[in-house]
């Protein structure tokens, strides 16, 4: 692709682009009509020069068969031969799983630890998965750069950004040494140049500009209800991304996974940019994943209750794999745990949170043919054949094909798959819904974070009051990474520290230049038992804590 587009000119500064040889076009024009997609090259002679050459790029870029094969076996998928049996569903066995909710503390501890000291040997990366945009949200930017209205005004992106930084800290700490922990930010089309822009923009929020690897995820062409390739506009196909699945060939293809190689990373956390509670590279589940040798292991939450709308993870016919919540019945739903009355017997819902040994990640070129595509109904505006005029469809017209990043899951053995529960208060909170909606939304993201900072602090040795039972405090991610008693140091005339607990973190500063304000203060730090309780006064649910400073906020 690289050649085709030196050969075009296109990308290059000051060079218009050329007209693609004949020779070349009716190659690839016999290519399409073989594949009976041949309705793409309908307005091909009457484009400009420019407008040729980008189509030529964007079809070289296809192979037509391809996508014919992957679009009859995502409308028809092929019969197993079990198929005819209903699936036999299973909770993962107790091998597989660990809950942070019931483990021995000493267990945690010791993953943290493991965790940390592979965080310290540059052993570990991280690849977040942030195609998409904020059209949901009143948005056109991508969805990383939103902001959930927090005190400080920080944007998902910079909230986990620090958070690397803090871990990087603290595994330095540990470790003696300089620490990186490369970040690869998988995006879209649409958003790549935008992402690009904002962390160029932001001095990459403190972190090294060559440890933030930018890098784009591919698109399908979007398929009409007959089988065809679809135009946008005379010289343009209409695609779409290939959904969150496509990260395992996007890190091939884009040569990420060459990257990582090169940098020696044995161990790769991945995640969704919307959950603003993210534990980014989080020792203890890397260490827990490292600690049982596994290919592949994922964090979820306990589901909620029976009728939540949720993906399960657990084990089909033998296999761990993730079923929606509209392919269990109701009694599978409500069936209870016979160890636990009162609980699920299935509620490991899937938050998309995964691990992957890097050995694991290097097998995709084997294995990545043989994940499934989904199908999903769309109204897809399209150019008339007739008079290429755009047709916007008041019905769904089309398909636009997809994968799913738990689609290699059933690919594996069970003694090669874990899975992690963890709390769904301190590591879950999706964005997805405009404000106002109640669920999901930028009110229900600030929130969760301003109430773990609430209960951070008062776990640290603070007592908090406010008139608003819901009010939260912030607390930078480059002072605290996870919820450990909290070493909390206040600047100025109330410099004191809660010295009665000690955990992993020590207070730090943010550098990144700007002044966050601390919680409003009521009186003087009184000496209690040891320790050092600190009154915070929360005014409006609109505190911020960053260790430095204590005024009302």
């Amino acid at each position: 692709m690289e050649a085709i587009k030196k050969a075009l000119n296109l990308g290059e500064t000051g060079a218009p682009p050329s007209e693609p040889p004949a020779e070349q076009v009716a190659e690839l024009k016999s290519k399409y009509a073989k594949a009976g997609q041949e309705q793409v090259f309908t307005f091909y002679d009457s484009l400009s020069t420019a407008e040729k050459a980008q189509l030529f790029e964007q079809l070289s870029s296809f192979d037509p068969e391809r996508i014919n094969e992957i679009t009859e076996r995502a409308l028809k998928p092929p019969k197993t031969d079990d198929g005819a049996k209903e699936a036999a569903l299973e909770p993962l066995p107790d091998s597989a799983t660990a809950s942070i909710l019931d483990s021995d503390p000493a267990d945690i501890d010791a993953w943290y630890s493991a965790g940390l000291e592979l965080i310290g040997q540059n052993k570990v990366a991280v690849v977040l998965m942030a195609g998409g945009q904020g059209t949901r949200l009143g948005s056109s930017a991508p969805k990383g750069c939103y902001d959930i209205g927090l005190p400080s005004r920080k944007s998902l992106f910079q909230i986990q950004a620090e958070r690397i930084r803090k871990i990087e800290e603290l595994a330095g700490a540990k470790t003696g040494r300089t620490v990186a922990v490369p970040w690869f930010v998988m995006t879209s089309g649409p958003t790549r140049g935008p992402t690009e822009a904002y962390f160029k923009e932001h001095n990459y929020f403190g972190l090294k500009e060559e440890n933030v690897v930018v890098f784009e995820q591919g698109v399908l062409p979007c398929i009409s209800n007959d089988g065809k390739i679809l135009l946008e506009g005379k010289g343009r196909v209409a695609v779409a991304p290939d959904g969150n699945g496509g990260i395992y060939q996007a890190l091939v293809v884009s040569g990420a996974l060459g990257e990582l190689r090169r940098r020696g990373i044995e161990h790769v956390h991945a995640y969704c940019v919307d959950n603003c509670l993210v534990k980014v590279a989080d020792p203890v589940f890397i260490g827990f994943a490292a600690g049982k040798k596994v290919d592949i292991a994922t964090k979820v939450v306990r589901k909620r209750n029976a009728t939540e709308s949720v993906g399960l993870i657990l084990q089909k016919n033998g296999k761990p794999d993730v079923v929606e919540y509209s392919e269990i019945d109701r009694a599978t739903a409500e069936a209870e745990d016979p160890r636990q009355p009162g609980v699920l017997k299935f509620r490991a819902a899937n938050i998309v949170n995964h691990y992957y040994s890097f050995a694991f990640l290097e097998s995709i070129p084997l294995w990545a043919d043989r994940l499934p595509h989904h199908v999903a109904r769309k109204k897809i505006p399209y150019a008339d054949l007739a008079t290429g005029a755009t047709v916007k469809p008041e019905k769904p017209n089309g398909i636009k094909l997809e994968q799913f990043v738990f689609d290699v899951f059933p690919l594996l053995d069970l003694a090669k798959f874990a899975c992690m529960e963890v709390r769904r208060e301190d590591e879950f909170s999706p964005l997805k819904n405009a404000r106002g909606t109640g669920e999901d939304d930028p009110d229900t993201s600030k929130r969760d974070i301003m109430q773990q900072g609430k209960r951070w602090l008062q776990a640290a040795g603070a007592t908090v009051t406010s008139d608003d039972d819901d009010a939260g405090i912030e607390v930078s991610p480059l002072i605290s990474y996870v919820s450990r008693p909290l070493h909390v140091l206040v600047s100025g005339p109330h410099a004191n520290r809660f010295p009665g607990r000690r955990g992993p973190e020590r207070a730090g500063q943010d550098d990144c230049g700007s002044r966050h304000l601390g919680a409003g203060v009521g009186r003087r730090p009184r000496q209690r038992h040891g320790t050092v309780r600190l009154r915070l006064l929360v005014t409006e649910g609109t505190s911020k804590f960053d260790g430095r400073d204590c005024r009302p906020g």
